[in-house]
């Protein structure tokens, strides 16, 4: 079992503890009519996805990194009966389910499964024709619509970082922003609100994920063990950083939150597509973001109140105030040449994952960024990636950071 005390307050503290998923049979169930539906440009090859998979893994642990599974989390929370049914109950109130007749027979088809088989076949998906027939003939019958399935798959799971965030000793459960992706956070909640690992430490939770707005882990950044940076992005919304900020603040020792309010598109889903920390005074960016850009300043302001300041700057000159350096090193995403920064922001050559200061995992196939990182100071780890970077996400995409030790 991973251990039990969650911290994290930055960005590049020696990782020691980071919850992942494997990718599985719902990489499968991806077909080309739902793409789009499921938020996939491509289907990745599932043999060789999880081959990489388990290179990325394997990194983490050769460098002394505690690797925990959402999905082996999850068997352990379920192994309490209770739990199994209230789990899900609360999954298929989820899922779109057309008919309560259709609900009761696939409550009655999973919740028969062990914990090993359950967690797989709702994360993979239900198939129409997985059920019995004696159990669906009369439903088969009235069911006009050509949709394969009952119950979608979860393909964007593997990207574990946008389920939730561990800021200083708290957490946000997030509320993701469309509807392929919203049922991946009941593992957090289930998780966060059963297993020793967060029941019995005191984690505080900072955001829940049945609030009304929406915010997603690629947009929390933790810059400092005093300041967040948080994307106002496609996926997260300004209401849902402002209660983050208020929560944290609660808290000793985190001071601001950075309001950065990014593109509105897919090329900047995430405030970590287009920028991530790699040591103390280096940042990987995309060269759309160098130019001034706006940014909210969120503060206390006494009991459960924030103060809100606003300012068109460069991201250089906001982490110099932020960070209280002289000097910041912006390592330009392909070089800055427009083709190739194109080509590999498309493959996320801006999204590092830092395990310690100025040491960083990323996409072998981003050579030129690579390079350019080993050129400015940073050891360099690089994994192959030929399909896991079909689902438009990185080595800090597919990490949520449980425990990082803290930097100076």
């Amino acid at each position: 079992m991973c251990k039990n005390v969650l911290n994290v307050t930055s960005e590049i503290g020696k990782l020691e503890a980071v919850l992942l998923h494997r990718p599985g049979r719902e990489i499968e169930n991806l077909v080309p009519e739902y793409l789009e539906r499921l938020l996939f440009d491509d289907i990745p090859y599932l043999k060789v996805a999880q081959k990489e998979h388990d290179i990325f893994a394997g990194v983490l642990r050769k460098n002394g990194v505690e690797v925990c599974y959402v999905e082996k989390l999850m068997e352990e929370v379920i192994q309490d009966q209770n739990i199994k049914e209230d789990f899900v109950t609360q999954f298929l109130d989820e899922s779109d389910i057309e008919t309560q007749e259709i609900k009761s027979v696939l409550y009655e088809y999973l919740i028969e499964k062990d914990t090993n088989d359950l967690v797989d076949t709702v994360i993979a998906g239900v198939r129409k024709s997985d059920l019995p027939e004696d159990k669906t003939r009369g439903i088969k019958e009235v069911d006009k619509d050509k949709y394969h399935f009952f119950i979608d798959p979860m393909p964007n799971l593997y990207f574990t970082r946008d389920i939730g965030a561990v800021i200083g000793n708290g957490i946000t459960i997030n509320k993701m922003k469309t509807a392929a992706r919203k049922r991946e956070t009941l593992f957090t909640k289930f998780i966060y609100e059963n297993h020793p690992m967060f029941k019995q430490n005191g984690t505080k939770l900072l955001y829940d994920r049945d609030m009304p707005y929406t915010i997603e882990g690629g947009d929390e950044l933790v810059l400092s063990n005093e300041v967040v940076a948080i994307g106002s992005s496609a996926r997260t919304s300004k209401e849902a950083i402002e209660t983050v900020a208020k929560n944290l603040f609660k808290e000793k020792g985190f001071k601001k939150v950075l309001m950065f309010d990014i593109p509105k598109c897919r090329a900047f889903m995430h405030l970590d597509t287009v920028f991530t920390m790699v040591d103390y005074d280096k940042f990987t960016i995309h060269p759309g973001i160098l130019e001034p850009m706006e940014v909210y300043t969120i503060t206390p302001a006494g009991e459960d109140q924030i103060d809100i300041s606003y300012d068109t700057n460069t991201p250089e000159n906001i982490l110099k105030e932020a960070l209280h350096l002289s000097e910041v090193d912006l390592i330009i995403c392909g070089g800055g040449d427009p083709i190739v920064a194109a080509r590999e922001q498309w493959n996320d050559g801006s999204n590092t994952l830092a395990i310690a200061p100025g040491v960083v995992i990323t996409y072998e196939r981003n050579y030129v960024s690579n390079e350019l990182l080993e050129k400015h100071g940073a050891k360099v780890i690089t994994m192959p990636s030929s399909e896991l970077s079909r689902g438009r996400g990185g080595p800090r995409c597919m990490s949520m950071p449980l425990i990082r030790k803290d930097i100076e």
